[in-house]
């Protein structure tokens, strides 16, 4: 049960202004894969750019918001004590944290419209317990951490990312409510339509409906056509009130001359924010690959858009791509992991009660 000051909290907050104002959102579009076409190499932390090019960073901001979004994220996907350890930043977490949400909030203030400032929380990288050795009070510590060098830095809501387990989602949300932000939890299900721990949509909306977040959805994944399918493989499971985000990527990755191309074009990525919306999502952007030119032909379509029926998978199959098998037994209602699996696989039922 919120108290009143926090009811007062998220009543004045802007991006729950927007959601309440509005019937669709633009989020932005990919950092990373933007970051490596301005200088960023493999290997390098994206984060240590809010210090070393922080106009490169604003750029990049200044450019989604020009394209149209109504939501920008913080160049701090990495930023857990966890995954700047690597890079001996581990001591860093509340500078670079603040730091990345204050030049996100710059470029939206100087916008003269509403655009929300998301604070990206990514996966710490490390194993949680019971299967590996990071304790939950421990993540959650982090990540607490985290979200309130965000919010000091003046984010609107706490953006948590590309997910993939039940316990590490939870202690993200446990240490971003220390902050009273409203939240966004996204999973990536990259793996036969359920996450790398064997989510699926459908679960992640029963952490959301239990933890009493603002929002959920999908992000990055295996593509467009995936994406849509996660959809409403979500909103299939959720309530008609319940925000639903869709930040699918650019179209496929392949190599091509030593690097990582996404290859899908603004048309394509226009056609999928449409089909996200028509399947339910109310927050629709870009993941990986996603340019500004991309973000641009989304807002132009989706601001176009007759809202039609919901896309069934041979319609996806035929405007996206192609969808697994995992993903289109959950849309016929089939969700043990036996019903999406390729004919004649093996597959070990878990003993493992899920919740």
């Amino acid at each position: 049960m919120l108290s009143r000051v926090d009811e007062l909290t998220l009543a004045m907050n802007r991006f729950t202004r927007l959601l309440n104002d509005r019937p669709w959102l633009l989020a932005d579009g990919a950092t990373g894969s933007n970051l490596f076409q301005v200088g960023l190499v493999s290997g390098e932390a994206p984060e240590t750019w809010n210090f070393e090019h922080p106009d490169r960073i604003q750029q990049l901001h200044k450019s989604f918001v020009a394209a149209g979004a109504d939501i920008i994220l913080t160049n701090s996907f990495g930023g857990t004590r966890y995954r700047l350890k690597l890079h001996q930043l581990d001591g860093k977490v509340h500078a670079v944290n603040r730091r990345a949400a204050e030049l996100a909030r710059l470029e939206a203030d100087a916008s003269g419209r509403d655009v929300a400032v998301a604070g990206s929380m990514g996966p710490t990288g490390e194993i949680l317990e019971p299967l590996g050795p990071l304790s939950l009070a421990d993540a959650q510590a982090a990540f607490a951490e985290q979200a309130h060098a965000l919010a000091e830095g003046g984010v609107d809501v706490l953006w948590i990312e590309t997910m993939s387990s039940k316990e590490e989602v939870e202690a993200a949300i446990a240490g971003a409510k220390t902050t009273g932000l409203p939240i966004v939890t996204t999973m990536s299900f990259d793996t036969n339509g359920r996450t790398m721990m064997s989510l699926t949509p459908a679960d992640l909306v029963a952490i959301q409906q239990q933890q009493g977040i603002q929002a959920c959805g999908s992000n990055c994944g295996v593509g467009p056509s995936e994406m849509v399918a996660s959809i409403l493989n979500m909103t299939n499971a959720a309530n008609s009130d319940t925000v639903i985000v869709a930040k699918g990527n650019c179209g496929i990755p392949h190599y091509a001359d030593g690097a990582i191309v996404y290859d899908g074009t603004p048309e394509l990525m226009a056609t999928y924010a449409t089909m996200a919306l028509d399947a339910g999502a109310r927050i629709i952007g870009g993941c990986c690959g996603t340019s500004a030119a991309h973000l641009k032909a989304m807002r132009t379509a989706l601001e176009q858009h007759v809202r039609g029926d919901r896309p069934t998978a041979s319609t996806i199959e035929a405007k996206l791509g192609p969808l697994t098998m995992g993903a289109k037994a959950q849309l016929e209602g089939l969700m043990d992991r036996a019903s999406g699996a390729a004919q004649g696989a093996q597959v070990r039922r878990s003993t493992r009660r899920r919740g």
